[in-house]
Order: C-alpha cells, then structure tokens, then sequence
C-alpha cells in the first residue's frame, strides 16, 4: 500500500512539474514573439465590407441584455452588412426585454431579430448550431450576454480574413469590474495570463489554439466545414476549436484588441463557471485527444495541445496530493530505501517557481513602475495561487466526471451588472439560494488537512508544511466565503420576498 501512494505522489509532482515546463516555453515564445516584426494588416475599404452575422447567446440574462444590445447596435459597421441575432432561451422577464430592445432598433433600421427555439436542446451550442443555419453572414462574430466590445471590433478583426486560410479571430477579454474585490483581481490575474502568455506564445509557434466562447469572429464556412457546433462537451468553444484546427484552418490572436467583460463577483458563481470550463476540457481529451496524437501535426505541438486540453487535469494532481499528504508524513520515517522519491518535492518547489516567473511576465510585461506592481504582485500571486489550490476538490470531481463521460448540463455564470464597488450584488434573482453538499465536502477537506498540518509538525516534517499552508489558506478562503455569500444571497432573498 505504501508503494501505491508514493507512485501516485511521484506521478502527481511528475506531471505538475512537466505543465510548468511547458509553461516555462511559453514565456519564451511569448518574449520572442514581442521581437518579431509586427504584420502589416490593412485596413477593408468600404466597398470591401463583408456581411456579418452577430451571435449574442442568451438565457435569462436580466440584468445585462439590454446594454449588450445596445453596445452592439453601436458598431461602426454599415447598417446594410450586419445582421443581428438574439439566440434567446430564455425563460424568465428576460424574453419581453429583447422584444422591446429588438423592435426599437428594427425601427431604427438595424437587420435585428429575436431567434428564439421551442425547446434549449443543446444549451449554447444547439443556439449557435441553430442561429448559424439560418444567419446570412459570411463571418459571424459571437458575443455573451456580458461582453462590452469596442465600436471598432469589426474593423479591427476583419482585415485579418483577407488570408483565406484564417478561420477565426479571437480577442483579448478585459475586465469592468476587476477592481470590485479580491475575488475579482485575483481572476482577473489568472485570465490575464491566458490571454497574454498562453494564447500568444502558442499562436508563435504555430500550435493550437482556443476559441474563447466569446469576443471572437469565425469564418461561417469554417465552422461549417468542421463539424458545427456540436452540444456533446461544456465547452463547445475547445471542442471546435480542435476540430477546425485539425481541419487546417489558421488561428488568428489579438492581443492589442480588448473587449470588456464582467468577472463572477460571488464565489458560488465562480465555482459554477470553474466547473463548467474544467469538466468541458476534460471532455474534450476523451474527444480530441487521440485526434491530435494521430494527426500529421509536429511532435512539438502535440505535446503542447495535449498539456493544453489536458490542463485542468493539474486539479486532480493537486487534490491526489493534497490526500496522501497525511499519510505521507506518517509513512516517510518507515521507509527510508524510498527516500529519493520524497525529495521529489524539490521538483515540486521548482513548480512553483516557474509558476511565479510565469505570472510575473504575464502581469509586469510592457508595463511601467515595476516596483509598484511588485507590491501588487507579492500579494495577487500567492492568494491566486492559494484559492485555485483551494477549488482544487471542487475542479478535481469536475474533472474526473468529464473523464469517465458523466453528463452533466449547461449551467450558465450568473452576470450581475456590477460596474463599480458601490453596486450590488446581493438582490440577484440568478443567486445560487442554498448551500451545496460541494461547499460542506470542501469543509471537511479542511479540516483534514489542519489535521494534516498538526501531524507535521509532530514528526517534524517542515518540507510539506508550506505546500498545506497553502491549501489550508486557500480551502478555507473558497470555503468560508461560499458560506459568507451565500448567507449575503439567502438574506436578499428572504428579504425581497417577505417586501413582496
């Protein structure tokens, strides 16, 4: 038995330390790629101007439907060359707010048009699929029902096109409320490095890249010709993805091109919207995975698509070693002929290293006053650090059902409409209203690794203590304030409804 869990604990450092190699090559095609010579892209003349189709994916969205709409009506884009699709499933106020926004702005002239289905098969994907069948457009541009893109969004993305080859063109999420609290600039932190390292340097190297859900324009005959949006994975955006890619069509990312967006603002939402991106991407290697193994592409970019589909796969590792940390402790004096694979921990503290450079690139990289975002660093990257190891049992069993296909359905973020700290957040009729037995297992988790903690420092075992400093931190960071917001969500609730 012994043997079994330090086999598991080398593997789970093993490949932990691996993904922050690959990490670690990232960072270098990202700083390399900062020295090539900038694409010279012209800009389309007006008598260049394609039709576009604009996809806005919505269910139940109260709260900030009506400025999508509007934001979108704003484009700088000829009215004659845009359609414009609400892909509407909703349920809720919602859909009477849509009819009152699209019949203004078809007075106005605008191709707008509320595209509702009689039932949500397929979630996001079947409304893409079914709006996608009907749209006019050659190009279709998809934005979520929080996403604040810039007038010029078209104009900016659309010269790119002029290569027949480049089926989409993905831009930068930014943030509205980033500064809202530290749940939110710790995510914001996270993301960054996604869209400026990782989308970036793998675009450099001609290796897969990702559709993001949003804030990008596909080339219509591209998805067509790769399948369509397909509703067998939660991440129906990694799963065409792949498939285009795998079909020969290019990737184009915008770095320089931001569209603003709204960061989950309540933890229990955060958690939901963790899960859904986890679980897909773990449905997406048992769909794609073997695709890309025996396809013509080099080894290089195998290797980096696999640690990239297979990246939300490190939670389970965390979680693995979170689990046998106690009994390590406890069987370390026992065996001392094992001793060389315990100080594997070395190579897990390298990790972490390279994890810190990396986040330090993502985050400092072009920006002034390095010694203020020192400040802002030596706090942000820890605490980011502590809270992705304390969702680690949430992701991990997210994970793990994507991987043996247990089906789970859609369920979206819930938005708030939250521009500034005075706002609120609490009256949210989308609030998750009670606590889920995920909240309590994580609890318990806690506590086990307190436990963890004590024996450590009984035996003396001071290499581990930081790592479940960590995650003590961290489990009770996700789990306290799943209880805090709940309780702020469950008195709103109550509240509104005895005023009713």
């Amino acid at each position: 038995m012994a043997l079994v869990i330090l086999i598991i604990y080398a593997v789970s450092i093993g490949f932990i330390f691996l993904y922050s190699l690959i990490q670690l090559s990232l960072i270098v095609s990202y700083l390399r790629s900062k020295s090539k010579k900038k694409e010279e892209i012209t800009e389309l003349l007006p008598s260049e101007y394609p039709l576009v189709t604009i996809q806005l994916p919505v269910y139940n969205e109260l709260y900030v439907v009506e400025r999508l709409i509007e934001c979108i009506c704003n484009f700088d884009y000829p009215k004659d060359k845009l359609e414009i699709q609400v892909l509407d499933d909703s349920t809720d106020e919602t859909v009477e707010l849509i009819a009152q926004r699209v019949h203004f702005y078809q007075l106005e002239g605008f191709d707008i048009k509320q595209v509702r289905r009689k039932e949500r098969t397929g979630f996001k994907a079947g409304a893409l699929k079914y709006g996608t069948e009907i749209c006019k457009g050659e190009f279709i541009a998809i934005f979520d029902a929080d996403f604040l893109p810039s007038p010029d969004f078209l104009k900016k993305t659309l010269p790119h096109f002029k290569d027949e080859k480049v089926g989409l063109v993905q831009t930068k999420w930014s943030y509205t409320n980033s500064d809202y609290s530290f749940l939110t600039q710790i995510q914001a932190f996270g993301l960054n490095a996604h869209f400026t390292i990782e989308q970036v340097g793998r675009e450099y190297n001609n290796h897969f890249i990702n559709f993001n859900g949003t804030a990008g324009i596909w080339r219509k005959k591209a998805i067509e010709t790769s399948g369509g949006w397909q509703p067998d994975t939660l991440t129906e955006d990694l799963d065409l993805s792949y498939r285009a890619q795998l079909n020969d069509w290019k990737f184009k990312y915008l770095e320089e091109v931001d569209s603003p967006s709204e960061l989950p603002v309540e933890i229990n939402a955060l958690k939901t919207q963790q899960f859904r991106w986890t679980k897909g991407a773990a449905e997406c290697v048992r769909k794609s995975l073997w695709k890309v193994i025996s396809s013509g592409k080099s080894f290089r970019t195998k290797v980096h698509a696999t640690f990239h589909l297979m990246n939300s796969s490190v939670f389970i590792f965390i979680f693995l070693l979170t689990a046998l940390s106690l009994p390590l402790i406890m069987i370390k004096p026992l065996y001392e002929e094992y001793k060389f694979i315990f100080q594997l921990s070395m190579v897990f503290a390298v990790s972490w290293v390279i994890l810190g450079f990396f986040y330090w690139v993502s985050f400092t990289y072009g920006r002034e006053n390095k010694w203020q975002l020192l400040k802002e660093f030596v706090w942000k990257f820890p605490v980011f650090l502590a809270v992705s190891m304390g969702l680690s049992l949430h992701n991990a069993i997210a994970v793990f059902e994507g991987y043996i296909g247990k089906k789970s359905p859609f369920v979206r973020t819930p938005k708030f409409n939250i521009n500034s700290k005075k706002d609120q957040w609490e009256g949210n009729k989308y609030n998750i209203k009670k606590i889920g037995l995920m909240t309590y297992l994580e609890g318990g988790f806690l506590l086990y690794i307190l436990q963890s903690i004590y024996v450590s420092i009984v035996y003396k075992d001071f290499g581990i203590l930081p790592f479940l400093i960590f995650l003590a931190i961290g489990y009770s960071i996700v789990f306290i304030n799943s209880l805090f917001h709940w309780n702020r969500a469950a008195k709103s609730y109550r509240y509104d409804h005895q005023v009713s």
